[in-house]
Parts: structure tokens; C-alpha cells; sequence
């Protein structure tokens, strides 16, 4: 086994902090900080210390080696790309204010990438010119670059970050399947090997675009996104990714629609208790704009709408909110009283709770004033069905009916079968064995590498601090010197007895820094083992703990070294 390093802390570019960074607000931010594993550069963008670039390089192994397994060749794009290619996607309005844009001295356009799936099409476009030459799996890791518009969670939401992006290119789909099947293993390798506790959700496409899309998500209160699991069955999905049947009901017995005067009820809330019934019985219709062009969106009234469901149905079109000028230009809309019934020039677009035969209460387009029994097919028409209701716990599961439960996660990797919708735009084609142009289909596959590191933190840290799993730790042990001279030359030798059998060895041998200062260190830095060489030292006794389960004991150093290094 080759020779491991060694590195003095004495020597070692690492402030640690006593208190959290006074803008973090979770766990992931303040403890890297804290650790001196990252320094904030600006907002959203961040410096990666030598322990915090250990770490990464660590994932980035661990990435690269699974990759490689399932054959896929690594290439580095740039970051600083044309705008001609996204144009023809249509991906340089898509991605709007989220786009980092920039112009040359000549005045030509370009981006920082937030993603590379036309730069890779162009490359295997100018590479491949035959069957021959297929199926190929590339990948990259690479900075990304989104201009978010409130950066937050340290490096879980930042303007640059480091990503791993793979893609596939097949002739037909079942290899697209078959590229897909490769990934999706490897994804459970890779976050296996990461130590990462992770579900894999049903997930929607977004400006990514393709058909079928699962995210990789790691449970943690920290995530921005909410999934729902199944206690039941198999089920798992992005709240966002979740979706109804449409199951129409006989209205037949329904008595005709009928204004009621409900003065001073502009709310559901107002409406139900005026009325005495719940506010699931109740229509609640939302107005937004799309591209400027109002659009009406109807849910039971007991539930909320999800607008980002909303905005990713409609996308790329801009969505946004009514305004009071929106209704003064529109008498016809009443606020707080619109319905669904007779809305002139007005999409309308409801949730499969809203089936046909449904009967609600709603506005009458007139003040002061609601209608019941107003039945979906009958007194009205849904234009489209779109599932945009926020997802509550106990919502039934789409597959076996089972109440759901909802969790917080971090998203660590995503994957999506694009099939032709960037071969298209690009014209990628191959020369096929009849000599004839194939079209090639496309997949793209997304590991966040520095969102795992603070994925890690969130789900492994404890009230000391870090604890990371071994793979990815910074070192194997963390020798600590009690601070006498005896103390320190025991845990010099020790370390150089690690270092060579091939263990990776922090050793805090600060001058003049007290031993609970040091302590407390070791165990906000998190490596898999701390050893001490403390009290016991001239006797050649040391002190070894393990730092997730905190076991310690004290051993002679030659067992203590057969410890470690067997």
C-alpha cells in the first residue's frame, strides 16, 4: 500500500469557528463554514478550502470511477458558450433572468451554462457520422452556472456550482432505455458509496424537456424540494410530478344552478362559514396571466394552487399574477366572486378534482354575489386538466390509494430521457445501415458533486458537528496532540506510522492551542477516527474514538495502529 499524506494542522489553511455564520440558516451552511471546509466569495458563490476540496474531490472520484464502469468517456466542455446553439432550442428565452448572459468586445452574445445538452449535441454531431460510431455515453464534470435570484443555503443554492453531466446517444429508443437503465444503477451506486440516504421520484421534466424524468432525492429539512412516498407501495414522486385520473360523476340529481346573495364573502374562508359548509365544497378560481393573456385556474376550496405546477405547465411562457389594473380593464371579473360559468375570452384550467359532474358553489361574476350547484360539463366547460393543487400528507396514492406522506429533500441527481428534442433543433443524424440519415435520441443524466457534500452535512452531522461517512471523509484520522512536547512527538510518530501503511491523516499539532480547543475541533471537522494522544502518552497509551458513535477506548498505539490500518 503506497504512502498516504500526512497534514499538520499547524500547517494547514483552516480557521474554525465557535459560532455560526450570522446568514446561515441551515445546518449544511454553518457547519462547512464553521469547519473551514468553504468561505463565502459573494452571494451564491463560494470558496472551496483545502479540506472542503478533499471532500469534493472525493465525491468527484467516486463519480467518475461509477461512470467509467458503465463504459461512459469523460470530456470537458466550456463553461463559456455561444448563444447561437440555445437559440436554436429556444432554451435562451426559456431559462430567462435565471441565465447568465454576457457579450464579447465584438458585441457577439454568450452564457455561462447552466447545462450543456446543446454544446454535447454539436460535439457528437461533429464526431459521429455513422451507426458505426453508436451508442456513446459522455460525461463531464464541470461547473454550472444560474443566475438564482436569492441564493441561499450556502452551496446548496448557489449561482455556480459543480455538477456532473453525462449523455447518452442511441440509434433507436431501446437504447435510450437501455442507457437510462445504466445510469439509473450507477446513480444507486454511486449515492450507496457516497453514504447518502436517497429515494428515486418520479420528477417532471421541466425546460429540460423529454419524456420520462426521475430525481435522485436525499431526505433532509434543509430541501427545497417536497416528495411524496408511499407507506403502501412503491410509490415516490416530486410533489410537482404527481398526477390524478379524471373520473367524471352523474349530475343528473343535480338541481339547476342558482344565484344565492352572499354580501362581504370575497374569500372562501368568508364564503364557507357565511354559508355553513366546508370549504371543500366550494370552487376557488385563481386568475394569472400567461404571456399577458388571462387564464383561470380552478381547484376544491379547501386546497391551495401550486404555482410553480402552474408556471412549469405553461413553460416557457412567463406566468404571473393579476393586478388591480388587470381588473379594472375587465369589469366582467369581479374579485372575489368569479366563476367558472359564462367567463368570456378567458382560458379556464382545473384540477381532475373539478371531473365533470362535480357540483360546487363559485362566483357569479356579479358582486356580493355566489351561485350553487354550478356542474362541471354541465354549466360549465374545463378547457384542460392540469394537476395544480399543493399535495397535502394523506393525499391518496395514484397507485394503490394509500395516504401519502410528504418529506423535504435536497435533489442530488437527476435523470431524463430527452429523446429527439435537441437532436432536432441541431439536426443530429447519423448515416444509418441502409445508408440512409437516423435521427439519434438523447439522454442527459445530472449529479449534483458540491450539493452532495452539503447533502452529507445535512443528513450525517451531529450536535458536535460533521461526521462524514469514510469515502468522502477529508482524512481517515484525526490525530490530536494533547500539547505537551511528549504528546506532540507521540502523535507525530503515530501519524507517520498511518501515513505509510497508507492511511490519510489530519494531525493537530497547533502550538499553544488548548487540548479542549482541539478536541472540539476534531469533532466539528468530522473524520471517521480521532486519536489522542493524551494524559496516558509516555506509557505509549492513546485514546481512540469513533466519531459517529462516539465508542472510545484506550489501546496501546502498536494495537491502535492495527486498529486503524487493518
Amino acid at each position: 500500500m503506497a504512502n498516504a499524506q500526512v497534514q499538520r494542522m499547524s500547517q494547514l489553511m483552516a480557521k474554525t469557528l465557535r459560532d455560526d455564520p450570522a446568514d446561515a440558516e441551515v445546518l449544511s451552511h454553518k457547519l462547512l463554514v464553521r469547519a473551514g471546509y468553504v468561505r463565502r466569495t459573494a452571494a451564491g458563490i463560494w470558496s472551496w478550502l483545502p479540506l472542503g476540496k478533499r471532500v469534493l474531490a472525493n465525491v468527484e472520484r467516486i463519480v467518475r470511477e461509477e461512470m467509467d464502469a458503465i463504459g461512459a468517456q469523460e470530456v470537458l466542455l466550456p463553461a463559456l458558450l455561444p448563444r447561437e446553439p440555445y437559440d436554436a432550442t429556444g432554451r435562451w428565452d426559456e431559462y430567462g433572468q435565471e441565465l447568465f448572459r454576457l457579450k464579447d468586445r465584438k458585441g457577439g452574445d454568450y452564457l455561462l451554462g447552466p447545462t450543456h445538452e446543446e454544446i454535447f449535441t454539436l460535439l457528437v454531431k461533429d464526431q459521429c457520422t455513422s451507426y458505426k460510431d453508436l451508442p456513446v455515453i459522455l460525461y463531464q464534470i464541470q461547473h454550472k452556472y444560474r443566475d438564482e435570484a436569492r441564493p441561499r443555503a450556502g452551496i446548496l443554492r448557489g449561482r455556480e456550482f459543480l455538477m456532473k453531466d453525462s449523455y447518452s446517444f442511441d440509434l433507436e429508443d431501446d437504447g435510450l432505455a437501455r442507457s437510462y437503465a445504466l445510469h439509473r444503477e450507477a446513480y444507486q451506486k454511486i449515492f450507496a458509496r457516497l453514504g447518502l440516504d436517497c429515494r428515486i421520484c418520479a420528477a417532471t421534466a421541466g425546460a429540460m424537456g423529454g419524456s420520462k424524468s426521475e430525481e435522485f432525492l436525499a431526505p433532509a429539512e434543509a430541501g427545497e424540494d417536497t416528495f411524496a412516498d408511499c407507506p403502501n407501495c412503491d410509490f415516490a414522486a416530486n410533489t410537482e410530478a404527481i398526477t390524478y385520473a379524471l373520473n367524471p360523476v352523474d349530475a343528473s340529481a343535480v338541481p339547476a344552478a342558482e344565484d344565492i346573495p352572499t354580501p362581504d364573502t370575497p374569500t372562501i374562508e368568508t364564503l364557507a362559514a357565511s354559508l355553513g359548509v366546508p370549504a371543500s365544497a366550494t370552487l376557488k378560481n385563481l386568475l394569472v396571466k400567461v404571456d399577458g393573456e388571462i387564464v383561470a385556474v380552478g381547484v376544491p376550496g379547501d386546497r391551495e394552487v401550486d404555482l410553480d405546477k402552474v408556471e412549469a405547465h405553461f413553460a416557457p411562457a412567463t406566468v404571473e399574477m393579476v393586478t388591480e389594473a388587470d381588473f379594472a380593464a375587465r369589469p366582467d371579473l369581479v374579485r372575489g366572486y368569479v366563476g367558472p360559468q359564462g367567463l368570456a375570452k378567458v382560458k379556464y384550467i382545473a384540477d381532475p378534482r373539478i371531473a365533470p359532474g362535480t357540483a360546487w358553489i363559485t362566483g357569479a361574476n356579479k358582486q356580493d354575489t355566489h351561485a350553487k350547484n354550478v356542474v362541471a360539463g354541465r354549466d360549465f366547460e374545463v378547457d384542460e386538466y392540469v394537476d395544480v393543487v399543493v399535495v397535502q400528507e394523506g393525499d391518496p396514492c395514484p397507485k394503490c390509494g394509500t395516504g401519502l406522506k410528504l418529506d423535504r429533500a435536497i435533489e442530488i441527481g437527476h435523470i431524463f430521457q430527452l429523446g429527439r428534442k435537441y437532436a432536432d433543433a441541431l439536426k443530429l443524424d447519423v448515416l444509418g445501415q441502409n445508408g440512409k440519415p437516423v435521427r439519434v435520441t438523447m439522454g442527459s443524466y445530472g449529479v449534483g458533486v458540491s450539493r452532495a457534500v452539503a447533502a452529507l452535512a445535512e443528513q450525517t452531522a451531529d450536535d458536535k458537528g460533521l461526521c462524514w461517512p469514510a469515502e468522502v471523509a477529508p482524512a481517515d484520522v484525526h490525530v490530536v496532540a494533547a500539547g505537551k512536547a511528549l504528546q506532540t512527538e507521540l502523535a507525530l510518530d503515530v501519524s507517520d506510522k498511518l501515513a505509510a501503511a497508507g492511511v490519510r491523516v489530519l494531525v493537530d499539532d497547533r502550538p499553544g492551542v488548548s487540548p479542549g480547543v482541539k478536541f472540539t475541533d476534531a469533532e466539528l471537522i468530522g473524520v471517521p477516527w480521532i486519536l489522542v494522544a493524551g494524559r496516558r502518552a509516555a506509557e505509549g497509551v492513546v485514546e481512540l474514538k469513533n466519531r459517529r458513535t462516539g465508542a472510545r477506548e484506550e489501546l496501546p498505539v502498536a494495537e491502535a495502529l492495527s486498529r486503524l490500518t487493518a
